[in-house]
């Protein structure tokens, strides 16, 4: 594969601002409601999932197979999204745990894609190696801890939200 350039992507970069704003909010008031964040997560998460679902597409035109974990992480998004909507005292419960464990399973599949990314910008590549180890090491500290996590869950939505976002951003531009 080649280096070359292949334009701007309005729907990564637009993707990306609006979830760089959510992160924002998010650290705008760290003590603010769990059922607001609930809500909020329940809401991107299902908008995150039917971003995967589209982004399969663009991992088939870049590696030229097509890729299974981009269904496997969207489905599984919307999933969460729907039971924290619909369920969020439960939501409130079980965030921390659902939070750690989805920050997992993304960051653990973005480093094991990551590998198709190396020959099309090594840049982007190591940014996504950075990223996802950080994002595997917190999903363990989440899961190790999940009092505190419940308890600074505004920071690490925030966080997380902040990491996606950025990742979109450069992904437009690549």
């Amino acid at each position: 594969m080649s280096n070359e350039r292949n334009g701007f992507d309005w729907s990564s970069f637009l993707l990306g601002i609006l979830f760089i704003f959510a992160s924002l909010a998010s650290f705008q008031d760290p003590a603010g409601n769990l059922v607001a964040i609930v809500v909020v997560f329940g809401m991107f998460a299902i908008i995150k999932g039917i971003f995967e679902l589209f982004l399969r597409k663009k991992v088939r035109e870049l590696i030229g197979f097509s890729a299974t974990m981009p269904i496997v992480v969207g489905i599984f998004d919307i999933i969460v999204g729907i039971f924290l909507l619909f369920n969020i005292s439960a939501g409130v419960v079980a965030l921390p745990f659902v939070f750690a464990i989805w920050f997992l399973i993304d960051s653990l599949v973005g480093l094991f894609s990551s590998n198709a990314l190396k020959n099309l910008n090594t840049g982007y590549y190591w940014f996504s190696i950075v990223i996802n180890i950080l994002g595997v090491i917190v999903g363990f500290i989440l899961l190790a801890n999940p009092v505190s996590s419940a308890l600074t869950l505004s920071f690490l939505v925030g966080f997380y939200f902040m990491m996606f976002g950025m990742t979109e951003i450069i992904y437009a531009f690549r």
